[in-house]
């Protein structure tokens, strides 16, 4: 009786691990993606930047402003990724 009341509690930790293994796992997926994300959201702010510089339609103060909202807004998307 003792043997299988061992083995049962050896089953349950293994599970156990098993499943702290899962979550570490979809932990470090979510992490990825949302680096992705922020990566993705720079590119795309230094993008819009040069164009609005070249295009001239604001001053750069304004330009500036925009890249900043578009990071802060990526950083934003990937918190709600991570979260």
């Amino acid at each position: 009786m003792k043997s299988h009341i061992a083995v049962f509690t050896g089953l349950l930790l293994l599970a156990g691990g098993f499943m702290t293994t899962a979550q570490a796992t979809e932990q470090a997926h979510q992490r990825r993606e949302a680096r992705d994300t922020r990566q993705d959201a720079r590119q795309d702010a230094r993008q819009d930047k040069r164009q609005c510089v070249v295009s001239n339609d604001k001053s750069n103060h304004e330009c500036r402003q925009d890249k900043r909202q578009d990071k802060q807004d990526g950083r934003q998307e990937a918190r709600d990724i991570k979260y």
